[in-house]
């Protein structure tokens, strides 16, 4: 057993992150226990995605249900956190983390070491969907509420070396030991709020340190980035960190860009508290040190979110390859033939043409461009054999140089994600202790109803002067991400003058006019002063979900960057800055 820390006012709490979601580098845990001082080590390992994954898992084995590469990663490092003093709490029990929590006691006596391990439960919701207005069509296979960080700290204040979860916030990994750590209460709404923007910023992991970063190029060496630290002060306030010696950049930028990612507007709610992200002020600290500080908090809202996955029905594409000449013909011939010969038609039927060509093109690649057909049904025979045998047979009847990308599979199952609410009320939150005791955490008294912040007033444009035509990303940064069937775009800025030039030339109608396939959806902009940005979020543009593969980029990764790519015309101040 790990001694439990003597509470220390004065002292930061170091706490380190291992994972940034279920697949992420295995060796990540001993790299930071080996790597520097820590007093917590947290993981996130869980998506809206990852828990129809884990759904699927427990639908074969019951057992199942949490994230494998957790057990892994305990059997190797178990006994090296216990020689550091270092505590290790992930929300990696996904489905089942009584069930982790009972595989990682074996894996300790196995070893033969003294690990307590205790455990969150309450998330789960699958059993009470009809009774809390949650069914639907199809059947869910997941529900699982976002509990918040109270169960975590009453397992760490009861002295468990190892704390797993269920489905939490993913920031609540963080802001648990930081509350166990200075003894906050569900009071210290300031205190909290900061904690939840650090957490925020290493719930992705190596995206703090430079991974997906919009000016990669600036930064040195990001072959192998390090993971994420945040050394947490007793109001809050935090510096972003990494071990020395490891990859990557911890930069004023890298945090923006994190802080930015997968958010609405300035109001960032969760079960414990709401932080008004619009607050943070951001500090260079110096080589791989940022500051955030001064992030307030207000009472969460009366409702938890609800993640509700279904299994769908099943789905299949083509590709086919239009190379040289006539594309818009070759696309329109192989769709009437295709279409006209499916034996049963499927309940979706999407087709989409890339024109990734060129005229004149001195590779065959760059001469083509991609036509893909999706289908979907409820019945895997409607899109396994009988539409890859249609994309086929036509191989020696249809347009000149026909071929695909591979060849057609059986087909697979998909699900569909939607969100719901509930009052925190009617959902239990458990601490399970290392002796088996449970704890029920009641949920916040003082609650308030979430409401958009109003537009902050904007700074005076640039005067006029001359432009030049330049990508947008030459003096902006964004980073977009999913949000269910939602995405959003963040776009920040490295100068008070670009940031003046933003917030007057980005606005919704621009924002939709440079990326035409976001036109067609509601796309709210919020402006967000301290941290020199705007955050767009774009509604409906993933269909259902990452899982419902209804987009080309279905997370929105590439979003941000497509943006950046767009020509505008751009001050010649703005440029000459950079230059």
């Amino acid at each position: 057993m790990i001694s439990l820390p003597v509470r220390d006012g004065n002292r930061a709490v170091r706490i380190g992150n291992c994972s940034g979601f279920y697949g992420d580098r295995v060796s990540a845990m001993r790299e930071m226990l080996e790597g520097g001082e820590l007093d917590y080590l947290t993981g996130d390992y869980l998506a809206e995605l990852t828990m129809l994954i884990l759904g699927r898992d427990r639908m074969k084995n019951p057992d199942l249900g949490y994230a494998k590469t957790f057990v892994r990663q305990l059997e190797d490092c178990m006994g090296l956190a216990l020689d550091k003093g270092v505590r290790i709490v992930a929300n990696a029990g996904g489905l089942n983390p009584a069930g982790l929590a009972t595989r990682l006691r074996g894996i300790a006596e196995r070893l033969g070491l003294d690990v307590t391990v205790a455990h969150v439960e309450g998330d789960d919701l699958l059993p009470r969907i009809e009774e809390l207005g949650l069914g639907g069509t199809p059947a869910p296979l997941t529900a699982n509420a976002y509990l918040g960080a109270w169960g975590i700290v009453e397992c760490l204040r009861s002295g468990a070396d190892i704390v797993v979860t269920g489905r939490v916030t993913d920031a609540s990994v963080t802001v648990g030991p930081a509350a166990a750590h200075f003894g906050w209460g569900p009071d210290d709404l300031d205190a909290l709020a900061g904690a939840v923007a650090a957490g925020h910023v290493l719930e992705c992991g190596t995206q703090a340190t430079g991974g997906n970063y919009a000016f990669f190029t600036e930064l040195g060496n990001i072959d192998r980035p390090g993971f994420p630290i945040a050394e947490i002060e007793a109001d809050g306030s935090s510096t972003i960190t990494k071990h020395p010696g490891t990859g990557g950049a911890v930069t004023v930028g890298t945090v923006t860009a994190q802080l930015l990612y997968e958010i609405g507007g300035a109001r960032y709610a969760g079960p414990d508290v709401t932080t008004r992200l619009d607050t943070a002020i951001l500090e260079d600290g110096g080589t791989d040190r940022v500051r955030i500080s001064g992030v307030r908090g207000e009472a969460p809202p009366p409702t938890l979110k609800v993640c509700l996955n279904a299994l769908a029905g099943f789905r299949n594409t083509v590709e086919f390859v239009l190379t040289g000449l006539d594309i818009d013909a070759k696309a329109a011939l192989v769709r009437r033939q295709i279409e006209a010969n499916l034996p049963v038609r499927p309940a979706e039927l999407e087709w989409t043409l890339a024109r990734t060509d060129h005229p004149d093109a001195a590779t065959e690649e760059t001469a083509s461009a991609l036509l893909r057909c999706v289908v979907r049904d409820s019945d895997p025979d409607v899109v396994g054999r009988g539409f890859t045998s249609t994309a086929v047979e036509f191989g020696l009847a249809s347009y000149p140089g026909f071929h695909v990308t591979a060849p057609p599979g059986s087909g697979s199952a998909f699900g569909v994600y939607t969100a719901g609410l509930v009052a925190a009320a009617q959902v239990p939150h458990t601490a399970v202790l290392p002796d088996g005791t449970g704890v029920d955490i009641s949920p916040s008294t003082a609650t308030r109803t979430l409401e958009p912040v109003p537009e902050p007033a904007l700074p005076e444009p640039l005067p006029p002067g001359p432009t030049r035509r330049a990508a947008l990303g030459t003096v902006l940064g964004a980073r977009s991400g999913d949000k269910g069937g939602d995405a959003n775009i963040g776009v920040w800025a490295r100068s008070d003058g670009a940031y003046r030039w933003l917030v007057h030339t980005l606005t919704v109608d621009a924002l939709t006019s440079l990326l035409p396939e976001t036109a067609a959806h509601d796309v709210t902009r919020h402006v967000l002063p301290n941290l020199r940005a705007v955050n767009f979020v774009v509604e409906g543009i993933l269909g259902r979900g990452v899982a419902s593969q209804a987009r080309f980029d279905p997370q929105a990764k590439g979003l941000a960057e497509w943006l950046r790519s767009r020509y505008l015309d751009i001050p010649l101040t703005l440029l000459e800055d950079l230059a």
